[in-house]
């Protein structure tokens, strides 16, 4: 990283309070690729002068862009006020997939699988996988990445009975269009719920996180149109690098 950086200060027109304009400027200079992440803000004493207000007011915005995650500020010798890494929305309702939401935001998608086998189906998986006792099913973990930093770490099931094979199969690609392309039983439908979960020793490992760092973690269950469940999930997401996105509507009346 090179000396601090910032584009040409904005003129304050007073149409929003100054630490609102100040806010959209520096969005949108990041926007506009005029701010990099990890890109160093000047110190707050010079870029208040060069924008024309006062430490506080500046203090003010920065404070609130921290809060959303766009910037960083670090202490120490080598700190200061950083263009954090951007966020990566992944939409829940109408999920494309891992892979095409990092497409949409113009970033590299990678895929290591870290588990892939054949096991008995642990109680809770056969629960929903609506399986008998004793019924096997493929587990498969793998650790997404984007940009070659690990974002999220995927942990699915699927029912092997109904999926022989799969894992002859190459795993680092899209697996919902496996199931479609290879075997016929494309997902259509999922229930998934969102709670919030500390990192144990082998998430924080394979995310590169502390022990006890905030994740949020998906539960998925994957329907076909016929309603057949083809796979369980629990997914674990950075929340530093990845924010979750519903879209919803609203019934008239």
């Amino acid at each position: 990283m090179s000396g601090a950086r910032v584009p040409r200060a904005p003129a304050l027109t007073g149409a929003a309070p100054a630490h609102v304009e100040i806010e959209r400027w520096l969005v949108a200079a990041i926007g506009r690729r005029e701010l990099g992440a990890g890109d160093r803000l000047p110190p707050e004493a010079e870029l208040a002068a060069r924008i024309g207000v006062s430490r506080m007011t500046l203090r003010q915005a920065l404070g609130r862009l921290e809060a959303r995650g766009v910037i960083t500020r670090r202490p120490g010798r080598q700190g200061g006020t950083f263009v954090a890494e951007p966020r990566i929305d992944v939409e829940l309702t109408g999920w494309a997939g891992f892979t095409a939401e990092l497409r949409r935001a113009h970033v590299r998608a990678g895929a290591r699988v870290v588990v892939a086998r054949t096991v008995p189906a642990p109680p809770d998986v056969a629960a929903a996988l609506s399986l008998a006792r004793g019924e096997t099913v493929h587990e498969v973990a793998r650790v997404r990445s984007a940009q070659r930093r690990p974002v999220a770490l995927e942990r699915s099931w699927f029912p092997a009975g109904v999926l022989p094979g799969l894992l002859d199969h190459r795993l680092t690609g899209s697996l919902y269009a496996l199931l479609h392309k290879e075997f016929g039983h494309a997902p259509a439908t999922a229930e998934e719920f969102v709670d919030p979960v500390a990192a144990d020793a082998e998430a924080a490992a394979l995310l590169d996180v502390a022990v006890g760092r905030p994740l949020l973690r998906v539960e998925r269950t994957a329907f076909t149109a016929a309603g057949l469940a083809v796979e369980h999930a629990h997914d674990l997401f950075r929340t530093d690098r990845v924010r979750l996105h519903v879209r919803s509507e609203v019934a008239p009346g």
